[in-house]
């Protein structure tokens, strides 16, 4: 009994290193943009594009990923979705310009969509719901929220000392690593459906209208908002995500069973994560580039300044299945973002001659505050009574939330600063560069922070009170399907 429970730990410890570089691949390469931009020549939008790239392929094709691993086997899906992650990162390593860069960030998001959902399926199955799964899930969601912080740092060192090459070339040993562990620990899964129909019209529905509303997006502040090009996109996207709804509700074996919407907490925790990730990503991209762009800050020094967050994370979401006992996730995911909120709007004071004792670590403190909590209770909420032969689904559902979210909201928030940058250099008399920047980034954080309280507002009036210290109950029966 005490080998079984070791190799418990074990497996969650292989899954949680295996989400920690799905996160780390958005957050690593923050720090080495400038040195990319200048050796591939990318334009500031071609920039954006480096990281956009990888969350918008992930983001559209992770409920694809998380049914696969429902119908196919988590285990083969993770095997799948990891080598190819290696591979990706290996050859994204050896890019020689920035089309090619782009393009395989698009495979690793790709590659993501297909291991992070089999992942969190493996943990759902392998721990008992309840306070024993919440513990397993507070570990998860620490180690995937600290990704974002740690691989800021670890992207300044690779990139001052060695090459910023090495931020993809980094992920072949520890993925090797985890693929032989996880083949070697993780019994194999066969579909505890009755069939193997995969929807691909669904599939092709929405991964393509996702893409283009984030494409549209992206393109409005250079195209104009209500340009014919603008309304040509997001009018696409809209009548393709109509298209995936009506889809759904005529397959006989849809991608997504819209079945799964009946469990309130899950169609809450994922509305609650769009506006969190859109907020907490661009803190990142943003808070990356005034360091190095306008302090002056060494990759090295950058990715340092970062530090504290993974170490606060980690606190709060260790605390976090406690407290959830005590109070329930709902009182949580009211308070967390906007904890995240007051964060933002801290940051959206910076100065160009900034302090960071004073102006940059007490809202990275505040902010890794806020996140430990959401996160872990966030996961907690979307995976609750949810039935095994759906555990994949709800996996994809919740990650493709953080990463449609994140895309959206670096879209929408670079829009926004970089916009705002441009009025500021042709409206203000005397303006500096480094001034009108920190103007654009004051607008990102403030809009920032009005996605966080947006997530609290979704969690006070979708969010179903849990009663402190119950065993949540499954609230639809396993689907015939």
């Amino acid at each position: 009994m005490k080998e079984k429970v070791r190799n418990h730990w074990l497996i969650l410890a292989l899954l949680a290193l295996a989400q920690f570089m799905v996160v780390l691949d958005v957050s690593i390469v923050n720090v080495a943009l400038p040195a990319m931009q200048r050796t591939l020549h990318l334009t500031p939008t071609n920039l954006q594009w480096v990281i956009t790239a990888y969350t918008l392929a992930a983001g559209g094709f992770l409920m694809l990923g998380g049914r696969a691993a429902d119908l196919y086997g988590r285990r083969r899906m993770f095997m799948i979705g990891i080598l190819c992650f290696i591979i990706a990162s290996l050859v994204d390593g050896l890019s020689v310009n920035g089309g090619m860069l782009i393009i395989l960030r698009a495979v690793q998001g790709l590659s993501t969509a297909f291991m992070s959902p089999a992942a969190l399926s493996i943990v759902l199955v392998t721990y008992k719901e309840g306070h024993e799964r919440n513990v397993a899930l507070s570990v998860w969601g620490a180690v995937a929220a600290g990704g974002a912080a740690v691989g800021l740092l670890l992207g300044g060192l690779l990139t001052q000392y060695l090459n910023w090459r090495w931020n993809f070339f980094v992920n072949v040993p520890v993925g090797l690593l985890v693929m032989l562990g996880v083949y070697k620990l993780v019994p194999a899964h066969e579909s505890e459906e009755t069939h193997n129909s995969l929807d691909l019209p669904g599939a092709l529905t929405i991964t393509s209208g996702m893409m283009l509303m984030v494409y549209g997006l992206v393109k409005a502040p250079s195209y104009g908002w209500a340009s014919h090009t603008t309304l040509l996109f997001l009018g696409g996207a809209v009548a393709l995500l109509a298209a995936f709804v009506v889809n759904e509700q005529r397959a006989k074996h849809p991608l997504v069973p819209l079945s799964i919407f009946k469990i309130r907490n899950v169609t809450g925790a994922d509305l609650i994560q769009l506006p969190m990730t859109a907020a907490m990503f661009s803190m990142f991209f943003f808070t990356s580039l005034y360091l190095q762009n306008v302090l002056h800050y060494s990759p090295v020094r950058t990715g340092t300044s970062f530090l504290v967050m993974p170490v606060v994370l980690a606190v709060a979401a260790t605390n976090a299945p406690r407290l959830v006992k005590r109070v329930g996730y709902k009182r949580i995911l009211m308070t967390a973002p906007v904890v995240v909120a007051v964060a933002l709007f801290w940051l959206g004071h910076i100065t160009v001659q900034g302090n960071y004792l004073q102006q940059v670590l007490p809202p990275l403190v505040i902010m890794a505050i806020g996140m430990g909590f959401s996160f872990v209770s966030v996961t907690i909420a979307a995976t609750s009574g949810v039935p095994g032969n759906k555990s994949g689904l709800a996996s994809g559902l919740l990650n493709t939330s953080q990463q449609i979210g994140g895309a959206l909201g670096l879209a929408i928030l670079s829009g926004i600063a970089a916009s705002s940058t441009t009025k500021y250099l042709t409206h203000t008399v005397h303006a500096t560069p480094d001034a009108a920047l920190v103007h654009g980034f004051h607008q990102a954080y403030f809009i920032g922070a009005g996605f966080a309280i947006a997530a609290a507002a979704i969690a006070t009036f979708v969010i179903k009170q849990q009663a402190p210290g119950a065993e949540p109950m499954p609230e639809i029966a396993p689907s015939a399907h």
